[in-house]
C-alpha cells in the first residue's frame, strides 16, 4: 500500500496514546507533572512508536475533577507550565514526528468559571443564557445522573438568581447552553486558538451531552444538533487540514454511526468515534475464554464512512464502563475481573488496568494487547499500558487508574522527588509498584512488555491492511479463538486464542502459498486446498502475511 496514500489520512493507521500531563513527569520536584518533564520523556514516546498524543486536560483548574471542571479555556494551569512550555513542547513533538492532540470539554465549565460567576449574578447579567436555567426541573428534559454516588439530581438551585442551572455531570460542572449562538462562536476560537499554537485536532468529551438540547433555552437556534457538530468539523477542516476530532461517544453502533456524519459517504462531523461496543465485549470474551462474544460485535460493527474510522482501545482514563453490557454479562466480567465491591464503581464499571486483572499473567496481557493492534481500527494506548501498571484502589473513584507514571525503582518511580504527601495521588503498591514495574528495567530487556509493545506498533506500522483492510472473520472449530483477515493491496491475518489450553486451528487460505509469521521467525507453506493448520499455545496469538 502506498505511503503517499496512508499519510494523507494519517489517523486512519496512528499510534495514539493518552496520557495526563499532571501525572506523567514533574521537572522542577513540586509534585506535579509539567510540560518541561514531558518534553524530557518524549524519546520514550518516540521509540515506543507513538505517532499521536492526546492530553487529558491541561487548563487551569480548581482540580476538583481531575481538571474537568476549567476555568479558563485558552490558559494553562500554572501548575502544569506557560504558554511558552505548551509550545516548546509541541515543536519537540513534532521534531519526533508526533501530533498532539487535546481533551475539547465544552460541555461544561467550573463553577468558578468567570463565565459563571457572572452568569448568576443576576438574571440580566452578559452570560446568562450561556449556562441552562429555569424556574424548576422540566419534566420533559434531560434525564439520568451520570455519577450516581454523588448526585442526585441534574439541576442545582442558585440562591442568589433563584432558577436552577442545569449540570449533566456534577454540580460544580453546569452546563453550557450550546444553542446560543455566542456560546458556539467561543468554542470554536477555543479550537482555533490551540490549533494556532500546534494542535492536530481534539477528543471531543461526552459528545452526546454535548449537543443535548432538552431542556435548553431558544432550542429553535439549533434545529439539529448534528449541524453544530457538522460547523466544528468545517472549522477544524478550514484552519488545519489534517486535523481531526476524536469522539467519546458510548452509544450503540446504529446511534455512534449518527456522529461520524455522512456526506456523499464521505464524513462531515467526528473523524474517529470509540469502539466502546467491541471493547466490552472483548472483556466479556475474556471473561469466558470463548471469542464468540467480540467476533459477533465486531461482525455487527457498522463501517464508517469513507474517511473516518473507529478508536478501539482496551482501557481508557475513567472507570473501565461495562454498561452496554446485560446485567448478567457485566456480573460474568465482574466476578472474573473485579470480585471485590472496592474493584467496581458506579455498578457499571471496574476501576482497575488489565494486568492486575488478569493476575499478572503475561501471556494473556501480551495476547490482548496483540488483539488491539491486529483489530481493525486506530489503537489507542493509554499511559503505563506499555509496561503493565496497575492501578492503586486507595486513590478516589476513576483517580485509582490514574496514578504517577512509573520510570524507575526509584522514590516516587522516578515520576518525582517531591513527598508522597504533594503527589497528584498515590504510587501503585505492590507486585505491580516501580520496583517491579518500570520503564527503567524494561527498556533494554527484549522479554519485557515494553519490547512487546513496541514489536505490535512496529509490525502494525508495517501492515496498513489491517487498519485500511476489508474485514472479515473466518470460521474455526475451536470457539476460544478468534481468526480474521484484512484484505487491501495485500493480506493478512491474526489468529488470538483466548482459552487455557493449547489448540491447532484449520484456515482456509486459498489463493495463497506461504504464510509468512509476523510476530516470531518462520514461514508456514500454504497447501494447494488452502486448509492450513496453526497451532497456538494457551492465549497465543499469531499474525500472517499471505503471498
Amino acid at each position: 500500500m502506498k505511503l503517499t496514500n496512508t499519510s494523507d489520512v494519517w489517523w486512519k493507521n496512528a499510534v495514539v496514546y493518552c496520557l495526563d500531563v499532571e501525572t506523567y513527569a514533574d521537572s522542577d520536584g513540586d509534585g506535579h507533572g509539567d510540560f518541561k518533564g514531558l518534553t524530557q520523556r518524549i524519546d520514550h514516546l518516540h521509540k515506543l512508536g507513538v505517532t499521536c498524543l492526546w492530553l487529558m486536560p491541561f487548563y487551569p483548574s480548581p482540580d476538583r475533577d481531575d481538571g474537568y471542571d476549567i476555568t479558563d479555556f485558552y490558559g494553562v494551569d500554572p501548575r502544569l507550565g506557560t504558554h511558552g512550555d505548551f509550545v516548546e513542547f509541541i515543536r519537540t513533538a513534532r521534531d519526533r514526528g508526533i501530533r498532539v492532540i487535546a481533551d475539547l470539554v465544552v460541555n461544561h465549565t467550573s463553577d468558578q468559571h468567570p463565565w459563571f460567576q457572572d452568569a448568576r449574578s443576576s438574571k440580566d447579567a452578559t452570560h446568562r443564557d450561556w449556562y441552562v436555567w429555569a424556574d424548576e426541573p422540566p419534566a420533559d428534559g434531560p434525564q439520568g445522573v451520570v455519577f450516581p454516588d454523588q448526585e442526585t439530581s441534574l439541576w442545582e438551585f442558585d440562591d442568589k438568581t433563584k432558577q436552577y442551572y442545569l449540570h449533566r455531570f456534577y454540580r460544580h460542572q453546569p452546563d453550557l447552553n450550546v444553542a446560543n449562538p455566542e456560546v458556539r462562536d467561543e468554542i470554536a476560537r477555543v479550537m482555533g486558538f490551540w490549533m494556532e499554537l500546534g494542535l492536530s485536532g481534539f477528543r471531543v468529551d461526552a459528545v452526546p451531552f454535548l449537543l443535548e438540547t432538552d431542556g435548553q433555552a431558544d432550542k429553535g437556534n439549533l434545529p439539529d444538533p448534528h449541524d453544530y457538530l457538522c460547523d466544528l468539523r468545517a472549522f477544524l477542516n478550514r484552519r488545519n487540514g489534517e486535523g481531526v476530532l476524536l469522539g467519546e461517544v458510548n452509544l450503540p453502533y446504529a446511534d455512534t454511526m449518527k456522529f461520524f456524519g455522512n456526506t456523499e459517504g464521505v464524513g462531515d462531523e467526528l473523524t474517529m468515534c470509540f469502539d466502546f461496543i467491541g471493547m466490552q465485549q472483548m472483556y466479556l470474551s475474556l471473561a469466558r475464554k470463548d471469542s464468540g462474544s467480540l467476533a459477533k460485535s465486531l461482525t455487527e460493527r457498522p463501517q464508517p464512512p469513507r474517511d473516518a474510522h473507529w478508536a478501539t482501545f482496551v482501557r481508557n482514563h475513567d472507570e473501565l464502563t461495562l454498561d452496554k453490557l446485560t446485567e448478567y454479562e457485566r456480573k460474568e466480567v465482574f466476578e472474573a475481573f473485579g470480585p471485590d465491591p472496592d474493584m467496581q464503581l458506579y455498578d457499571r464499571g471496574l476501576r482497575r488496568r488489565l494486568p492486575s486483572m488478569l493476575e499478572g499473567d503475561q501471556r494473556r496481557i501480551r495476547m490482548v494487547y496483540s488483539l488491539l493492534f491486529a483489530l481493525p481500527g486506530t489503537p489507542v494506548l493509554f499511559y503505563g499500558e506499555e509496561i503493565g501498571m496497575a492501578e492503586n484502589l486507595a486513590a478516589e473513584g476513576r483517580l485509582a487508574v490514574r496514578t504517577p507514571m512509573q520510570w524507575d525503582a526509584t522514590t516516587n518511580g522516578g515520576f518525582s522527588t517531591a513527598p508522597a504527601k504533594s503527589l497528584p495521588g498515590p504510587v501503585v503498591t505492590g507486585e505491580f509498584g516501580p520496583k517491579h514495574v518500570n520503564v527503567e528495567a524494561q527498556h533494554r530487556d527484549p522479554n519485557s512488555l515494553l519490547s512487546w509493545i513496541r514489536l505490535l506498533v512496529e509490525r502494525y506500522r508495517d501492515c496498513p491492511e489491517l487498519a485500511w483492510g476489508k474485514f472479515q472473520i473466518l470460521k474455526t472449530d475451536d470457539p476460544a479463538v478468534l481468526a480474521h483477515r484484512c484484505d487491501s493491496d495485500g493480506t493478512v491475518v491474526a489468529v488470538h486464542n483466548f482459552g487455557d489450553s493449547t489448540t491447532e486451528v484449520i484456515l482456509p487460505l486459498t489463493d495463497f502459498t506461504t504464510a509468512e509469521d509476523l510476530l516470531q521467525d518462520g514461514k508456514t507453506r500454504i497447501p494447494k486446498s488452502g486448509n492450513t493448520k496453526v497451532s497456538l499455545e494457551p492465549y497465543g496469538c499469531r499474525w500472517f502475511r499471505l503471498t
